[in-house]
């Protein structure tokens, strides 16, 4: 099996919510497809008179909750994920308002609600397919097959694997990290550096200050959810909790359930933000971008982790988000929320037994118990957004990160008798006999029951 060369930086991304595969990877489409255009012979570009852009899978089912139009018509404007604002996917709320395409020495109109919901059952190689075509008349001048993957992360018809370094440490399972942890004597932390350096070319401090630059991401969207109050965007109304499972956990001093109901308030915070539309970090994807930040908070604030210590675990999370992405999956429309709850829990117990100092076998046993309970969890978002249970279910994934973490670091580590290995094979497995109505397409699950209330 191929080594995991897959970027920190790629693993956790910045970007607007709601879903880093129904708006981070769009956003990032329509930006690669307008680039396309503009490298476009002169008379193509201005003859062209029609744009055309499928969307097939759970994009076409639950798109329009997810955002995903809005995401693709800001990249088409030349926004990208990392660097656009945080309401940059409110100015194009009014589906049938026309926005000018600079298509190089040539505007052409363009809606986001002639973006075309096709298929939800296709044959295409993923299951979130996006088509765009730039045509003239019937006659199609450009297109591109792109595949939303998961997390962010954008394929296409042709992509090949950017050339990059080859990591220092080559691993592809847990046995095999575990196996250069103990031969080369070396921390967790410290081979997850040096394979990024070796994969990059970035320095330890450029990879430091990147890390530090996520955490605070991560940080700024728990402070802004815990002070946030009222009604998410969209149809279903939902109410934000945040604020006030905070507020009622300040009033029992952090102390016995007011400490669950702060964990709870963090996860719920960086969620709702995330479901808002507003600046989150996929960790590893958005629909389960409250998992971590919610551990980050507690970390620093009620144990009084050192900014070292937590980045030291983020890096342990990312090697557990590298494994379960390589080996299963972190995308909803595939696996269901096993991969992308799911795994954000696992990264994040994980992250809590290397920040308060176990060394891996106590990291990999938390993991494994987290990624165990999570194991069949599908993905039925209401109505198409990333609401119910998406919110809830990140809290639920910070606390049962948390309680993974007491039994990895209480119980003799001879008790465990699951690798994490086994339970990455075993939610693959069960991602693909699980069926495609509880893979993001709100067909069955909660989504379908709540239509019949």
């Amino acid at each position: 099996m191929a080594s995991i060369t897959t970027s920190i930086f790629e693993l956790l991304k910045i970007g607007p919510g709601p879903s880093s595969s129904h708006t981070i990877g769009p956003m990032r489409a329509g930006f690669d497809f307008m680039r396309l255009i503009r490298e476009l012979p002169e008379a193509d570009r201005q003859s062209a008179d029609d744009l055309e852009i499928r969307l097939f899978g759970s994009l076409s089912a639950t798109g329009e909750g997810h955002g995903t139009p809005r995401a693709i018509m800001s990249g088409l404007l030349g926004s990208q994920p990392d660097t656009c604002g945080a309401d940059t996917l409110e100015q194009f709320m009014d589906k049938d308002k026309s926005f000018d395409l600079d298509l190089g020495g040539k505007t052409l109109a363009f809606a986001p609600g002639r973006i075309i919901m096709d298929a939800v059952q296709h044959d295409y190689a993923h299951p979130n397919t996006m088509i765009f075509r730039l045509k003239v008349g019937d006659r199609i001048l450009l297109e591109r097959i792109y595949y939303s993957v998961g997390g962010g992360f954008l394929r296409w018809d042709g992509w090949e694997e950017p050339e990059r370094g080859a990591p220092l440490h080559p691993y592809s399972t847990m046995a095999e990290l575990k196996k250069h942890l103990r031969d080369k004597s070396m921390r967790l932390h410290e081979l997850i550096l040096a394979n990024e350096t070796a994969i990059t070319g970035a320095t330890e401090e450029e990879i430091n200050l990147g890390l530090d630059h996520i955490i605070a991401v991560m940080e700024q969207a728990v402070e802004n959810g815990i002070r946030t109050s009222g009604v998410l965007p969209g149809p279903i109304g939902l109410q934000r909790k945040a604020a006030a499972m905070y507020d009622r956990a300040r009033q029992e001093y952090f102390q016995g359930p007011g400490f669950i109901k702060a964990l709870n308030a963090y996860a719920l915070a960086a969620s709702e933000e995330n479901a808002a539309g507003h600046c989150v970090v996929t960790a590893p994807t958005c629909g389960a971008a409250g998992v971590i930040p919610a551990i980050i908070f507690m970390l620093k604030r009620h144990t009084g982790a050192l900014q070292t210590e937590v980045r030291e675990g983020l890096l342990a999370a990312c090697a557990i988000g590298f494994l379960c992405k390589h080996n299963a999956s972190i995308s909803g429309a595939e696996v269901g929320c096993q991969g992308e709850v799911g795994v954000a829990s696992t990264m994040a117990a994980a992250m809590i037994a290397y920040a308060r100092g176990y060394r891996f076998q106590v990291t990999e046993n938390a993991a494994e118990i987290a990624l165990e309970h999570h194991l069949g969890l599908t993905c039925d978002p209401v109505g198409g957004f990333v609401q119910i249970p998406c919110i809830e279910r990140n809290a639920m994934g910070a606390v049962k990160a948390f309680n993974a973490y007491l039994i990895a670091s209480t119980l003799d580590e001879s008790y465990q008798k699951v690798d994490l290995d086994k339970a990455i094979r075993a939610m693959a497995q069960t991602g693909r006999d699980m069926s495609n109505k509880y893979k993001e397409t709100s067909e069955a699950g909660l989504a379908l029951s709540f239509t019949e209330c």
